[in-house]
């Protein structure tokens, strides 16, 4: 029966820990593991506040409840980790084994993570703009291609008549309409993004990682300093390599692009493993969980919302392709892509299941 019990509350989405009279944690399940980022073997025995900064208020009614045998609860809370990381959470306190049970007091904690609510609103949001948005582009991708088709045809024709009617010295002219031709060609078929079956194998992800840290250091070595959080004891994931690598390099260099006037230009990337994690509509029992964050200045809020659609870019110069390819390999992946940028720190976070299954038919 403790066994069942146990399985039951570790798989609850709601963060459950239970604290004892000296408010050191004795028990917490695998969605309390997550939001706390942190292991059980590792919380067992730790203040809360070692894993939680508490304000003083929170404080004071934990120390209350306790006391007086009084639970209350907390909307919308917001708590603070010791890697400066906030997180949103409904916080509820009850009392259990009370004095009267002979038992000494506890309490249990239990945290319903808003972040991670609005997260999934945001996935369910974004696949329907995803969808939108590549029949646009498919729609879009056949009205421009035929008559960039005709444009090539028609020039490589008039190429033909210019050499064999003595006039060679207008060639160029018809090779720049073949190159510009053959350029815009290939821009649309990149806003179409891989047009191929995924290529599905074991991946060892930190192998991803190095091999693009590896990459972008041999085209501007010493430029970055790299920062490695790696969970070594992550199994392999079910995915496509090669793509896992292209979507991950498009990342790191918008990061390195968006470092380039910094003093101290500083790339983090951090992988572990999540619990109870809900991507779109489907509840993975365990996901992968890779991010990575720059202390650059930051995305602007008008394009936080937008970033990942295709054109839309942060730089004069940018062709906006680079994330929205990110994000189709991702999504083929059935995982999902998020950013959380303010000045000095932008961080993007994948989550991909480590169980490759295709899309139904």
């Amino acid at each position: 029966m403790k066994r069942m019990l146990d399985s039951m509350v570790d798989s609850m989405t709601t963060a459950v820990v239970l604290l004892d009279r000296a408010m050191s944690v004795e028990y917490l399940n695998s969605a309390a593991e997550g939001l706390l980022r942190t292991s059980a073997s590792q919380a067992i025995g730790q203040s809360i506040q070692d894993l939680i900064l508490l304000d003083n208020r929170i404080l004071s009614a934990l120390a209350i409840a306790l006391d007086e045998d009084q639970p209350f609860t907390e909307r919308e809370a917001t708590i603070r980790l010791p890697d400066n990381i906030s997180e949103q959470v409904d916080f509820t306190v009850n009392i259990i084994d009370g004095e009267r049970s002979g038992v000494r007091v506890r309490l249990l904690l239990e945290l319903q993570h808003l972040n991670r609510l609005k997260r999934i609103n945001k996935d369910d949001e974004s696949v329907e703009r995803q969808e939108t948005t590549r029949r646009l582009i498919r729609g879009l991708a056949h009205e421009v291609k035929n008559p960039l088709g005709g444009i090539r045809g028609a020039a490589q024709l008039l190429k033909s008549e210019l050499l064999d009617g003595q006039r060679p010295e207008l060639k160029e002219y018809t090779d720049v309409i073949i190159s510009e031709t053959d350029r815009l060609n290939d821009l649309v078929d990149r806003m179409l993004g891989p047009q191929r079956q995924l290529d599905i194998s074991d991946v060892n992800i930190l192998a991803v990682l190095e091999h693009t840290i590896q990459l972008i250091q041999s085209e501007q070595p010493g430029f970055i300093t790299w920062r490695r959080d790696y969970d070594p004891s992550l199994p392999n994931i079910e995915g496509d390599q090669a793509q896992l690598i292209q979507a991950v390099m498009n990342i790191i260099r918008n990061a390195c692009d968006a470092l380039v006037e910094v003093q101290d230009p500083e790339i983090k990337l951090r992988s572990r493993a999540i619990r109870q994690f809900t991507i779109g509509n489907t509840r993975h029992r365990i996901v992968l969980e890779l991010e990575i964050t720059d202390n650059g200045p930051g995305i602007d809020s008008t394009l936080q919302e937008r970033i990942f659609f295709p054109m839309i870019s942060g730089r004069a110069d940018g062709t906006g392709l680079g994330l929205a390819i990110t994000q189709n390999v991702i999504s083929q992946h059935r995982g999902s892509i998020q950013v959380k940028s303010r000045p000095g720190s932008t961080c993007f976070s994948i989550y991909i299941p480590f169980t490759y299954e295709p899309a139904p038919l």
